[in-house]
């Protein structure tokens, strides 16, 4: 029987060819259709979740507000500039307020709204990226001024469709200077019926000028707290069961971005739960296994072992880690991020009841912030911080890393260096850590006394030690008496002894006067030096308070009333004088020598660097003798007469008695 449909021709189908083929075979028969599923192509979710209104931004509640209260008042700037890092809704929110200002409403009358009704020809054009007045162009693959001069061109024409003309530039800092300089004018005074919108992940290589004619928007990185919300919102449109501490994990990976964070999610649902044993629920250790990552359990066992220093238990933790995949390199990192949020806890006590942690952090890490203090943090953080970049130049990651941790391990019951000056100053004799003994647990007590160390670590957790058995023998009460003494006598400081202009110069660098200092040591010239008087003539452009503000300080600093006299003339070389001539006749004096002519001569072009001399003082001259107050005192020695050369030797008996030689 025939049958009508057979007839039927699909126009999206080439006909059947009429007879035999070209090498005599038969005709093909028709291809089965495939089935109307597989027509539609798989839409990933940072495409299908896409915000189409102001209302499905999240974390962006300051822009959304200014936008939506300008369509109110009728404000809408001609240019917007959108700034931010990637993924946080830029070129999205430049098509919102494209379909903004070009909506019609349902019924066609409507006008520019920050409701646009997502149905009407524009709007509908304008999702779909088809819209013949709404053009995009990507300036990192088109930066040169022709492609600026397009655009320009086509601002002199009326949109064809819509209300207004809208061009967006994203990456507009990829633009080149000359790009720039053709589009100012344009940006200044544009048509009536344009609107530029840029967006930009490099705020700071756009031009001042071309901010200056835009109304900027910062886009802000969106909290943990929302994207893991948001993130959960959509699992649950799709029919995927996630847990919370998963979703943080995607929340603390996308850094701020809702575009990463989809994609990440995407990827979880694909991988879906544990089939194996018939658990469909998405959990934080298979999203970890996804990431790369450690289970953020065992970054807190890892960190407790080494405050502990415990580098066997620290290695056990790491081979687990390793076997299950992880990279070492970014363990250390996520180790790193944990000691930031437990110093985050420890200095805002007020995270501990907030949701941006997850539960399971805000425990263990309140825990760890307690029994931690701030120099053993900021230690970790810095040898952290050398060993991940230790990590990326090391020929194998997992040997460095375990290096690293080794280093943590055995500088955890270190002191830090201010607690051990302070107790190097309390008792000089002791060059070990301070150990206080802690009572025995009740299960030693049966073995006999015992007493366990525990060595202080600045604020850090104490530290066990071995514990080792003491004799029994009663405590001596004599013994165990404190010891009272009483308070050192505080004297007061000797008064500085001044024996020199540069002795002066130095003290007054010592009194945190940084301006008098610099202006003693370039523009003043000694003349004469007799304390407590000093003779000085000073440059034009010193201060004419200069000699007060000295007097006054020397007088308050020795108890003696010091004058400072001015010159009109006369007077050494100020000290940077001094300095600049002595360094002149050392790089002289150093490119003369044979040694350095030789190498000049075997490298042509080499200059000669600054010569340094490790006896000079700190103004660049060498130290002055030592004058001490007896030699002060003493009194000058006799000047002494000597006879000429060529006269003749005089024996005593042609001396005169009157030069007071005793009689024979």
């Amino acid at each position: 029987m025939h049958d009508p449909e057979d007839d039927i021709i699909d126009d999206d189908q080439p006909p059947l060819p009429e007879g035999p083929g070209l090498f005599g075979d038969a005709p093909a028969a028709r291809p089965a259709a495939a089935p109307a599923a597989a027509a539609t192509p798989y839409r990933v979710l940072a495409r299908k979740y896409r915000p189409t209104t102001f209302d499905d931004l999240i974390g962006q509640e300051a822009m959304v507000r200014i936008l939506r209260r300008a369509f109110v008042v009728g404000r809408v700037a001609h240019a917007f500039m959108l700034t931010g890092v990637r993924g946080v809704g830029k070129t999205t929110t430049a098509r919102i307020i494209a379909r903004a200002l070009n909506c019609i409403g349902p019924d066609g009358q409507g006008g520019p709204t920050a409701e646009p009704c997502g149905v009407c020809a524009n709007c509908t054009a304008i999702l779909a990226d088809r819209h013949p007045d709404v053009l995009e162009m990507d300036a990192a693959s088109r930066t040169g001024i022709d492609d600026v001069r397009e655009i320009i061109e086509a601002t002199r024409f009326r949109p064809m469709q819509a209300r207004m003309k809208v061009f967006i530039v994203d990456e507009v800092h990829m633009l080149s200077r000359n790009a720039f300089n053709a589009l100012l004018k344009t940006l200044e005074e544009p048509p009536a019926q344009v609107t530029f919108i840029f967006a930009t992940t490099e705020l700071r290589k756009v031009p001042v000028t071309v901010l200056s004619r835009c109304q900027r928007f910062d886009l802000r990185r969106v909290s943990q707290s929302e994207l893991a919300a948001h993130f959960g919102r959509i699992a649950g449109r799709e029919g995927a069961a996630i847990t919370e501490d998963a979703l943080a994990l995607i929340a603390r990976a996308a850094d701020g971005s809702v575009r990463d964070g989809l994609s990440l999610l995407d990827q979880a649902i694909a991988q879906g739960g544990d089939s194996e044993a018939g658990d469909a629920t998405i959990r934080a250790d298979r999203v970890a296994d996804m990431l790369g990552l450690a289970d953020r359990g065992l970054v807190f066992d890892l960190l407790d072992a080494v405050m502990a220093g415990e580098p066997a238990a620290a290695l056990a933790i790491t081979d687990q880690a390793h076997m299950r995949g992880a990279d070492l390199g970014l363990m250390l990192a996520d180790l790193l991020e944990l000691i930031h949020t437990v110093s985050r806890l420890k200095a805002i006590p007020a995270l501990r009841d907030s949701g941006e942690l997850p539960e399971s952090e805000r425990v263990r890490g309140a825990a760890l912030a307690d029994a931690l203090g701030v120099p053993v943090l900021g230690r970790a953080w810095q040898m952290l911080l050398k060993g991940v970049a230790e990590i990326e130049t090391a020929p194998d990651r997992r040997e460095a890393a375990e290096m690293v941790l080794i280093r943590l391990c055995y500088v955890a019951d270190l002191p830090p260096p201010g607690d051990l000056v302070r107790q190097l100053q309390a008792d000089p004799g002791r060059s070990q850590p301070v150990a206080q003994a802690a009572p025995a647990s009740s299960a030693s007590a049966a073995g006999g006394p015992t007493m366990e160390l525990r060595a202080v670590s600045g604020g850090g957790r104490a530290t066990s030690a071995e514990r080792r058995p003491m004799p029994d023998a009663e405590p001596d009460p004599v013994a165990a008496a404190p010891a009272i003494e009483a308070p050192p006598r505080v004297e007061p400081p000797p008064p500085p002894s001044l024996r020199s202009w540069r002795e002066v110069v130095a003290f007054i660098a010592g009194q945190r006067e940084p301006i008098l200092h610099g202006q003693l040591r370039h523009c003043a010239h000694l003349v004469r030096f007799a304390p407590p008087v000093i003779e000085l003539r000073l440059q034009p452009q010193t201060p004419k308070d200069l000699s007060q503000r000295l007097a006054a300080l020397l007088s308050a600093a020795t108890g003696t009333r010091w004058t400072i006299v001015l010159a009109r003339e006369g007077g050494e070389p100020t000290l940077a004088e001094q300095a600049d001539a002595l360094d002149v006749d050392r790089s002289r004096t150093a490119a003369e020598h044979p040694l350095v002519q030789a190498i000049m001569a075997a490298f042509p072009g080499a200059r000669l660097g600054a010569v340094n001399d490790a006896s000079l003082d700190a103004y660049g001259l060498p130290p002055e003798p030592i004058v001490t107050d007896q030699m002060l005192n003493e009194p000058a020695a006799p000047d002494m007469e000597f006879a000429p050369l060529d006269s003749e030797p005089v024996g005593l008996d042609d001396l005169d008695n009157e030069v007071g030689l005793p009689d024979p």
